[in-house]
């Protein structure tokens, strides 16, 4: 299957409609409150949430980030509320802010009953448009591994997620994968809707981080993104979100012409919160 052209305007995928391709990626707002009122959070076609465990989890020491030349290297460490409080506080909270825009949640956990679990607590919640899992966390009950990392564990968390509920699943994939096509591949096999490419890459900087290591995002990752992007869609056909490097519309319209339905704007919202606005508008008008 050959890469589309830039999709047009709105975009209909994951059983719902996106009123423009541009989407807050993970982790880069957490769930909307913090740039509410900086920028208009209904004028994009949606907002993927910060990743969610069922435990409340602290995160990594600081400093979480750093920057340098190609982007910005963080080890937030998953840092969320927990279910519950996601359940009861973000999730009522984003459903009466936004009328236009669409709630992807995404789920992280280190063993398979961690991502069943918040997937099947969520599923009722009627905002919930899909979940995001995060295959580039490590499976503890595998040593450390992450998820996507081998077929037989990333088979195993698509097919348990899927198995209790019924909204969309798109599967977030790691950069450094020998061969992500076929990963994605393995996951559109069991049930997943679509995949988001690409992660971030790990890296490290002399003594910048609490954790010592983190991962790299930034500008460095658009040529990978778009690159796994175009892989993906030639030889696969699962949609995709791309997401990496996005800083203007002719970045996203990049990860658009190889192949992606919609695209996630993540680190440079960091730096300026209007860019996935802008990005939005200017994509709207061709």
């Amino acid at each position: 299957m050959s890469p589309a052209a830039s999709p047009p305007l709105p975009v209909r995928l994951l059983g719902t409609t996106f009123q423009n391709p541009v989407l807050l990626a993970a982790g880069t707002a957490a769930f909307g409150r913090e740039v509410d009122g900086v920028i208009d959070l209904d004028a994009l076609g949606g907002i993927i949430t910060k990743a969610v465990t069922p435990e409340p989890r602290r995160g990594h020491p600081a400093p979480r980030v750093a920057e340098f030349g190609g982007g910005m290297l963080n080890a937030v460490g998953l840092a969320n509320p927990g279910l519950e409080e996601v359940a009861r506080r973000e999730l009522p909270w984003l459903a009466e802010r936004l009328k236009r825009a669409r709630v992807l949640v995404n789920v992280a956990g280190a063993v398979v009953d961690d991502y069943v679990r918040v997937v099947e607590r969520l599923t009722p919640i009627a905002t919930v448009a899909a979940f995001e899992i995060n295959a580039s966390c490590p499976n503890t009950s595998a040593g450390g591994l992450e998820f996507g990392a081998d077929a037989h564990s990333l088979a195993e968390l698509v097919r348990r997620c899927r198995g209790v509920t019924t909204r969309p699943l798109v599967i977030k994939l790691s950069p450094v994968l020998p061969d992500i096509p076929a990963m994605a591949q393995v996951a559109q096999h069991e049930g997943a809707d679509a995949v988001s490419l690409v992660n971030t890459i790990p890296g490290m900087l002399h003594a910048r981080l609490g954790n010592g290591s983190g991962g790299v995002s930034g500008p460095a990752l658009l040529a990978i993104g778009v690159l796994a992007t175009r892989r993906v869609a030639e030889r696969v056909g699962v949609p995709v979100i791309g997401v990496g490097g996005i800083r203007t519309a002719e970045d996203a319209r990049a990860y658009l012409d190889a192949g992606a339905s919609l695209v996630a704007i993540g680190t440079a919202a960091l730096a300026d919160p209007r860019v996935p606005e802008r990005v939005a508008r200017e994509l709207t008008r061709g």
